[in-house]
């Protein structure tokens, strides 16, 4: 696979992202969601599953428990090395392997089930990122996503920061994995049946907005990024616009924070 200069210059920019903040420490309050979207995967013991942009093993290591055989893969190198240590203190035979998405070090018909949460959608080349999940997954197996959607809470919270922040020019939004025909379009070969369901993942917090978005600010790459590249008056305007929207949003009361964040469910079955 030829990638340009310009594409590898992009790559480690976003593999930059993805290391700073403590993503494996800002997932703790993602767990309950992930462990409804594994229950939805069926796993079986024995199953050979890949969980592709796995981050710390939020998908990996529960999967593992089941007596699923687990591989994880992640372009940031901290989380897979918290992943192999949270793996070790458990006593878990799990492969963490630090790579990409848009080429994924394994052979061909290799799991039963390739499942990516929150996580490939980020790829910069989704036609690509398509292509590798369907080729690594056997014939009757499942690649399953849960992909934020454009009109979702997340969607807007990526848009405000967006103002703020222009993405690269080069990458098209992560949330068009968030839309069915498009998600139709990239799978649109070797594909037996595509499930797509709209969903609400649960975005919890025992504290009020104001503190989720400095919680935000602290370990989520993404956000982290875009305060540190603003000056401290942009940075006051930015948080003022995120504490906004998680207010308008939020159905906690007593000082705490929830919000339903709507994503897309893609269960498609390689033929």
């Amino acid at each position: 696979m030829i990638v340009t200069p310009e594409m590898e210059t992009l790559k480690t920019r976003l593999k930059a992202i993805w290391m700073s903040g403590d993503y494996g420490h800002f997932a703790q309050y993602l767990d309950a969601g992930a462990m409804a979207f594994l229950r939805n995967l069926d796993i079986k013991p024995g199953d050979a599953v890949l969980d592709v942009a796995c981050g710390a093993g939020q998908i990996s290591i529960p999967a593992a428990r089941a007596g699923a055989r687990v591989t994880g893969i992640d372009i940031a190198t901290n989380l897979v090395e918290q992943g192999r240590a949270r793996a070790r203190r458990e006593g878990l035979d799990i492969n963490f392997d630090e790579g990409d998405a848009e080429q994924l070090p394994y052979g061909d018909a290799t799991f039963d089930v390739v499942v990516s949460l929150i996580g490939a959608m980020f790829a910069p080349r989704p036609e690509r990122v398509a292509a590798e999940l369907a080729r690594v997954c056997r014939p009757g197996g499942r690649i399953v996503m849960g992909n934020w959607t454009a009109d979702g809470f997340v969607g807007k919270m990526f848009k405000i920061q967006g103002k703020h922040v222009p993405p690269p020019p080069m990458m098209p939004s992560p949330v068009l994995w968030g839309n069915e025909d498009i998600v139709r379009d990239r799978f649109n070969g070797g594909i037996a049946k595509l499930q797509l369901t709209r969903k609400l993942y649960p975005l919890e917090y025992p504290f009020p907005p104001t503190d989720v978005v400095s919680f935000f600010r602290t370990y989520y790459g993404p956000t982290n990024r875009a305060f540190a590249s603003l000056d401290e008056t942009a940075q006051a305007r930015l948080h003022q616009d995120l504490e906004g929207l998680w207010s308008e949003h939020n159905l906690a009361r007593n000082g705490a924070t929830a919000v339903q964040a709507e994503y897309l469910e893609v269960v498609a079955t390689r033929a």
